[in-house]
């Protein structure tokens, strides 16, 4: 009995100090971060989107948000070794042949994990590999990821006509809630 007694206290113990340490250390509200989900429904405390940072454009030439003011534009931070990446890539590039005629912008910023995917050469084979048709923009040097405050791949953020963020998710899944908010944002005026 004072065995089981004694590895449960230094599991009670071990977990304290574990959370102490990650609250401490601030790391709480990184780990928090990643699990956020933001709601449509935010239009008085929607912030305007961060400009793209500069770096190499693949299917498209250099984009800007303020030129895409009017359109709705969809913000995919990806990398392609990341497999959760390559998963939500089938509902992306159906979102763009679906909707970029009725006004939607895909833009996938990618954010290189490793050092092979920071050669654009290796992007670009990436990209027709994957038969991407969006804008596709190099961010090596991490200018936009920061500007965003991404903290993981895959990361998808909506902006509205008037280049607002008006959602934003972590992770793969919420594909029906993400193609809800695209329609209901091409919709407004």
């Amino acid at each position: 009995m004072d065995r089981r007694r004694n590895l449960l206290i230094g599991i009670v113990v071990g977990v304290i100090v574990v959370g102490a340490s990650v609250v401490a250390s601030g790391y709480s509200k990184r780990l928090l971060r990643e699990l956020r989900i933001f709601p449509l429904h935010r239009l008085s405390e929607s912030a305007t989107a961060p400009e793209l940072a500069a770096g190499e454009w693949i299917n498209s030439k250099p984009l800007t948000l303020k030129d895409l003011r009017g359109r709705v534009v969809l913000i995919d931070f990806w990398t392609f070794g990341c497999y959760n990446c390559r998963n939500t890539l089938p509902f992306i590039k159906s979102w763009h042949d679906r909707y970029s005629e009725k006004g939607l912008t895909v833009i996938g910023v990618h954010s290189p994990e490793f050092d092979y995917e920071k050669e654009v050469d290796n992007l670009r084979n990436e990209v027709a590999s994957l038969e991407i048709h969006y804008a596709v923009l190099s961010d090596n040097d991490f200018k936009t990821w920061d500007a965003y405050r991404v903290g993981a791949w895959p990361t998808v953020f909506l902006i509205d006509k008037q280049g607002r963020v008006r959602w934003m998710h972590v992770g793969e899944g919420h594909y029906a809630e993400a193609e809800r908010v695209i329609q209901t944002l091409l919709a407004e005026e």
